[in-house]
């Protein structure tokens, strides 16, 4: 058996200079550093509000591939406060905007794993996933070499949607 190899030199930083500093919680790591700091392309952070934050997936799907998370670290939907699920809900619909905008994307997932055995990556900082889709974005790799292909780097697309971000109001 070969084993595969895809570079992706830009995690790296990522992992060292942001999710480093907390390890238990990169959600929690990327808001608490961001008390001090703007928002800013080297964190991957789009939005930060007083209840959430919205951040470009490290390990995307596809192209804009998004997490939007509360700010406080919870795991459990249900353990939301009213306020708290609707500044959630309006984070994802600012996202959602901004991923038509920028992409011009035909549809967009929306989604929420909740729990280890659901496939969440960090089942103790509930987080949604918004992630623009195109007619036939789907192709052999994925299929036949259980690999993506991301077209676009981190970077690019944080400047594309923060471009064209919409306020929170």
């Amino acid at each position: 058996m070969t084993l595969d190899r895809l570079w992706a030199g830009w995690r790296s930083r990522y992992v060292s200079e942001v999710a480093g500093k907390t390890p238990d919680c990169f959600l929690c790591a990327i808001s608490e550093l961001l008390d001090t700091e703007v928002v800013a392309e080297s964190t991957l952070v789009l939005e930060r509000t007083a209840a959430t934050i919205t951040v470009m997936n490290l390990y995307p799907y596809g192209s804009g591939h998004l997490l939007i998370a509360p700010r406080m670290h919870e795991g459990d939907l249900t353990a939301l406060t009213d306020a708290v699920s609707i500044e959630l809900m309006r984070a994802q619909r600012r996202a959602v905007a901004a991923l038509q905008t920028a992409y011009g994307c035909e549809g967009i997932n929306l989604g929420a794993n909740l729990g280890l055995v659901a496939g969440a990556g960090v089942p103790e900082h509930l987080h949604l996933h918004a992630l623009p889709r195109w007619a036939g974005d789907t192709n052999f790799m994925t299929t036949v070499a259980e690999t993506r292909v991301i077209p676009e780097a981190l970077e690019t697309g944080w400047a594309k949607l923060r471009s064209v971000w919409p306020e929170a109001r």
